[in-house]
């Protein structure tokens, strides 16, 4: 019955009440019982000795768990008495034994770390263990506590929890203490030296000891302000050292990985609220305080070895340091800047130009792109760079480009498909977009056009009208009017030729000659020179029947014929070429006889495509056996120059029609000429082209020339208009109005000379009082 007993003392202890039970008994089967719960009409007492004895019982308990002995009482049972001392309001001395206990045994803890002997990581070692049996057995009391924790503890709000309690304890009397604290920080900082320095250590007992740090509320003020100090000047020496021995690849990779083992201390075993402090001390002794260094000594290298790998690492790795970005992108500009200069100032590189500044755009793209994460400062750094050095150099690069173009557009560039030249018109109109001189590319332009469509050289009409397409949508209608008039009228010549060769068929004397004639708007097409040429009777006289032709359509119209563009299919008869064959039976001889027939038939009789000038040359060989060179231009009426290149081309290059007394490269004067009967060529149709298919430097000038004589048309139309609107301005204001309406570059001076003709001119006048203003002359 004891069993029953200790049943009712605890619900009377636990709830001051007994419970009695009053049953009122019916007659009925299946009758509800009521049950009556009423209150003890006298609180049962303890013993005199119970508290004393009972915090005996309890602090025995305790100094077994902290000296890692066994417990005598069951858990249980413990718990029970507390609460039992709890119940009965014993709870603030209770509180206060307990304390006193765990202080008494903490301050003799202090013992185990004055000793002098032990090594650093010996003494972290034990400050581990000791730190965990802590712990351990805090757990362990405060489970046997719990009822006043909960309770007692709970209501008293200015009282550290039991576990509170104990991590309070431990760090005033142990972890507080100076000797005990330094060496322990000491020790912890050398463990991560040697870590830095490549040695294996126990991250473990980092983690648990900087942890212990973090929980007791020391963290910062122990650790961190030393770890990050230390961190300073480690890496501070260490960034000065490695910038002179290494290269600025192997310095950035040294760098990158750094990083990567910091964050992976973070990670393992230092508080989070390290990592942004500690990140910033490395990227700043090992970036920040370098950055200049790095991009002087390697951004050059690495741009010019096309390092990707690198350039990407040097932007990750900048991106991250304050004013990292800008001194990068600044040092990318001068690098464009200086190389795109040495490109397009250096005469000696004119050949190249174009392709090389068209690699070199793709080449910095790549690295916009792919190394600088499409960042849109750098594009556009990229592009102000480029505009610049571009122009620093006035007009040549537009001549350039306008050439680069003619060679891709001309017939007999092999080198891409068309969808390969669609892709390089497309790059080369990118570095057009940074011409400021487009005026200047569209004269060349427009001269190698006329060329290419006169002299049927163009390789596909599809490419030059994507190329017009392209013009137009960067530059304006206006821009490509008169080169698109010049594709018009070689369509309309088409259709002019067709009815010409109509009219041709219904005379009564067709001439045994094909003419075919191109009608030039003069407007659209470039000015040529005219050459007046001593030309044969028939074609004369098929010109006449032309120009008949041609105006009766078109009356009031003029034709001016230009021979400089000229060229013609002369049918010419050399010497037929004897042979002899061997054959080694009768069915190769007979098949060899007829290819030998062919061969001979063809060796005669051939046909020469040659220009106008190199026509009339070769005409004369019908009339006689040898001439002098003054015998030829008196009867030809060519100009001298061109004489002499006609001549060259027809006896000292590679098809040698005539013949050449003496022998020579050049043509002088007194050298004698004869038609060349024994030439011989394997082809039946034989192009011979002109020495000087090339620009002549006095046609590149004379094309300027007139670039500049038509910016002087504009400048003055623009100052007329601006002063017709205006009516009277100043002349700083008139200038920026110029500035802003005018599509090419312009200096002030030259600017200057046009007001100053138009004054002359009475198109406007200056202030008699205000020089620098001027009024618009009606």
């Amino acid at each position: 019955m004891a069993e029953d007993t200790r049943q009712e003392k605890r619900s009377s202890f636990s709830n001051g009440m007994m419970p009695r039970t009053s049953a009122v008994a019916s007659g009925k089967t299946g009758a509800s019982k009521k049950l009556v719960i009423k209150n003890f009409k006298d609180r049962p007492k303890l013993s005199e000795n119970y508290t004393e004895d009972t915090w005996l019982k309890l602090r025995e308990a305790v100094n077994a768990i902290q000296n890692s002995t066994s417990i005598k009482y069951n858990l249980e049972e413990l718990y029970q008495a507390v609460e039992n001392l709890c119940s009965y309001k014993v709870s603030p001395t209770l509180y206060k034994q307990l304390r006193q206990v765990c202080e008494d045994h903490v301050q003799a803890q202090i013992y185990l770390f004055r000793e002098e002997s032990l090594d650093n990581l010996s003494f972290l070692k034990r400050m581990n263990r000791c730190w965990q049996d802590h712990c351990r057995q805090t757990i362990m009391i405060r489970s046997i506590f719990l009822f006043l924790d909960r309770t007692y503890v709970l209501q008293n709000s200015l009282l550290p929890s039991i576990w509170d309690t104990g991590l309070e304890l431990f760090r005033t009397h142990i972890v507080s203490d100076t000797a005990v604290q330094k060496r322990t920080v000491d020790g912890i900082l050398e463990q991560i030296e040697l870590e830095r320095n490549g040695e294996t250590i126990d991250r473990s007992l980092l983690r648990s000891l900087l942890g212990m740090l973090s929980d007791l509320q020391v963290y910062k003020e122990a650790f961190e302000e030393k770890f990050l100090n230390e961190t300073n000047r480690l890496y501070a020496a260490e960034g000065q050292r490695l910038m002179q021995e290494r290269d600025v690849p192997e310095y950035l990779h040294h760098v990158a990985r750094r990083l990567e083992e910091e964050n992976d201390r973070i990670v393992s075993y230092l508080d989070q609220s390290t990592q942004k402090p500690l990140i910033s001390c490395v990227e700043k002794q090992l970036l920040g305080e370098h950055m200049t260094a790095i991009l002087h000594k390697g951004l050059s290298i690495l741009l010019d070895e096309n390092r990707v790998t690198e350039l990407a690492l040097l932007y990750q790795l900048f991106s991250k340091v304050k004013g990292g970005l800008p001194i990068l992108l600044q040092f990318w500009r001068e690098y464009i800047k200086t190389f795109g200069s040495e490109i397009v100032c250096t005469p000696e590189k004119d050949k190249d130009m174009v392709q090389e500044l068209l690699d070199f755009k793709d080449k910095m793209d790549n690295v916009a792109h792919n190394c600088f994460a499409h960042n849109e400062g750098f594009i556009n750094a990229m592009k102000e760079a480029f505009e610049t050095f571009i122009n620093k150099r006035p007009n040549k690069p537009a001549e350039l480009i306008a050439k680069y173009v003619d060679s891709k557009l001309r017939a007999g560039n092999k080198e891409a498909t068309e969808e390969e030249l669609e892709r390089i018109l497309d790059k080369i109109m990118i570095i057009f977009r940074f011409i400021h001189g487009k005026d200047v590319f569209e004269a060349f332009y427009k001269k190698d056009l006329a060329k290419r469509l006169l002299v049927g050289k163009s390789a596909s009409v599809d490419a030059e009208k994507s190329m017009l397409s392209k013009l137009k949508h960067e530059c304006g209608a206006a821009f490509t009017s008169k080169l698109e008039g010049m594709f018009k009228d070689m369509e309309l010549s088409k259709d002019i030729m067709i009815q010409f060769k109509q009219y041709m068929q219904n005379q009564s004397d067709p001439s045994n000659i094909e003419l075919t004639v191109n009608i030039l708007t003069m407007g659209y097409w470039p000015s040529y020179t005219p050459m007046e040429v001593h030309l044969p009777t028939e074609m004369v006289k098929l010109q006449e029947v032309f120009k008949l032709f041609y105006l009766g359509k078109h009356s009031g119209r003029k034709l001016q014929w230009q021979p400089t563009l000229g060229h013609a299919v002369l049918k010419a008869e050399f010497k037929e070429v004897t042979t002899s064959v061997r054959c080694a039976n009768a069915n190769m001889l007979t098949v060899s006889k007829l290819i030998l027939k062919h061969i001979l038939k063809l060796q005669g009789k051939k046909e020469v495509q040659v220009s106008l000038f190199q026509t009339l040359v070769l005409l004369m060989f019908n009339e006689g056996e040898e001439f002098s060179i003054e015998e030829i231009r008196t009867a030809s009426g060519i100009e001298e120059g061109e004489l002499r290149r006609t001549l060259q081309s027809l006896a000292c290059g590679k098809a040698r029609v005539l013949n050449k007394t003496p022998r020579g490269k050049d043509v002088e004067d007194g050298d004698r000429f004869n038609f060349n009967m024994d030439f011989k060529h394997k082809l039946f149709r034989i192009k011979i082209n002109q020495i000087q298919m090339k620009e002549t430097v006095e046609e590149q000038v004379s094309t300027t020339e007139r670039v500049f004589q038509d910016r002087q048309y504009q400048i003055d139309a623009a100052v007329v208009r601006i002063m017709k609107m205006r009516k009277t301005l100043s002349h700083n204001l008139l200038v920026s109005e110029l500035y802003n309406q005018l599509k090419f570059p312009v200096k002030p001076g030259d600017l200057k000379k046009r007001i100053e003709s138009l004054i002359d001119r009475d198109y406007m006048e200056r202030d008699k009082e205000t020089p620098n203003q001027y009024h618009y002359v009606a």
